[in-house]
């Protein structure tokens, strides 16, 4: 008799499923709105690839073997997600100033056609069997694993998080160590939602919750800062005289930086306090 799949499964399943479907469409057309909902579901299945990967403790490398097919196209997507930040900046930043900014704007669009080509390349050259054989695969990882398995692992994987900020924050906190908090407050979120979505009772209380999710939204204006001063920065080093527009627009960028930065990183260590309890 075959062993059950876990109801774990039945979310891959359907996020698996909504991928797939994104993939298909961007392999007629890469467009920006699909790149970045397919980043969303990538970001879920390497994720429980994870998951699988804590319950399998046995099997060495489980969950990158699992997911290593797809690490080439999430990167890229990122890339599309990235640059529709620095564009909504751009927007912004015209619309607040009623300047324009045609010169960065022609820069950012050779930008883009670059990593449009990347990733429409990157997709083109898979196949459906690629996704088809990690759907067989985590079908078969996630037989006969039994509830308590499924929340001791989701557990564990939130505490390695906890434990790695708690370890890797210092202040005062590099640039790196910002999008670090991002990333692991994205993932604590997802796999909390997932627990309760499985009828777990979750790992924080609702205040508790509520704070993680607002520090991640928080850290979202500083993103798109810290991209748009990245992006500009690389223009501008092309340039041999700069415009005061652009000068005066960096010199913004870094100060608001500087203003987000402080306020990010007081409320990040005060909610760590209060988790690592």
């Amino acid at each position: 008799m075959q062993a059950k799949t876990s109801p774990v499964y039945q979310i891959f399943e359907q996020q698996h499923q909504d991928a797939k479907t994104l993939f298909l469409a961007l392999g007629k057309q890469i467009k920006s709105k699909k790149a970045i909902e397919l980043l969303m579901k990538l970001e879920f299945l390497e994720l429980y690839t994870d998951l699988m990967s804590k319950i399998h403790f046995e099997t060495e490398n489980l969950g990158n073997d699992l997911f290593s097919p797809f690490k080439n196209l999430k990167k890229s997507l990122r890339k599309t997600h990235h640059l529709k930040l620095v564009e909504r900046n751009l927007k912004a930043q015209e619309e607040k100033t009623t300047l324009k900014y045609d010169s960065y704007r022609e820069y950012l669009d050779v930008q883009k056609k670059k990593i449009q080509k990347e990733a429409f390349d990157l997709v083109v050259g898979s196949t459906l069997k690629t996704w088809d054989d990690f759907q067989q695969k985590s079908l078969q990882s996630s037989r006969g694993i039994k509830p308590l398995m499924i929340n001791t692992a989701i557990n564990q994987l939130v505490q390695e998080e906890l434990e790695f900020l708690h370890r890797n924050l210092k202040t005062p906190m590099e640039s790196q160590s910002f999008r670090d908090l991002f990333e692991s407050l994205r993932k604590i979120i997802m796999l909390e939602n997932l627990l309760i979505q499985l009828g777990f009772n979750p790992i924080f209380i609702s205040q508790i919750h509520e704070e993680i999710s607002q520090l991640k939204e928080n850290l979202k204006p500083w993103y798109s800062n810290h991209l748009s001063f990245q992006a500009l920065s690389g223009f501008l080093a092309e340039k041999e005289e700069i415009s005061k527009k652009y000068m005066d627009w960096i010199k913004e960028l870094k100060e608001e930086k500087k203003s987000l930065s402080s306020e990010i990183e007081k409320q990040a260590f005060e909610l760590l306090k209060k988790v690592l309890v």
